[in-house]
């Protein structure tokens, strides 16, 4: 996946009606109209979300007889998986040389001798 699909499956996504139409897609493939049904808008409005999610390959148009179902392309979120783990596992070994950093911090405080009369914290 480039930078530019990448950038259009974000931006699809940032919709919730869309969201919500993933989601819905993800128990199964449905027609537009199905698609619109719990929605106040029209169906020329699902529609236009349906071209937006196409556009950026979230979802496919079939021709199964006279129906079109509409199919979620799981294979997409497969690649943003990939691209979000990969910042994940960077962010996590950031934090965990900050926590050795703490931990050796802390250690070199536990051993610094106190001068009389103070105590320990």
């Amino acid at each position: 996946m480039t930078e530019d699909q990448l950038s259009r499956v974000f931006l699809a996504l940032a919709d919730p009606t869309r969201r919500d139409i993933v989601a819905r897609l993800t128990v199964e493939d449905a027609t537009v109209n199905e698609l619109a049904e719990p929605y106040d808008v029209t169906v020329q409005a699902v529609s236009k979300h349906l071209k937006v999610l196409e556009g950026a390959g979230i979802v496919s148009r079939t021709r199964a007889a006279q129906r079109r179902p509409v199919h979620l392309e799981a294979e997409v979120f497969d690649l943003m998986t990939k691209w979000i783990e990969r910042y994940r596992r960077a962010a996590e070994e950031r934090y965990r040389r900050l926590d050795a950093v703490l931990a050796a911090m802390e250690e070199t405080t536990d051993s610094t001798p106190h001068s009389e009369g103070e105590e320990a914290s």
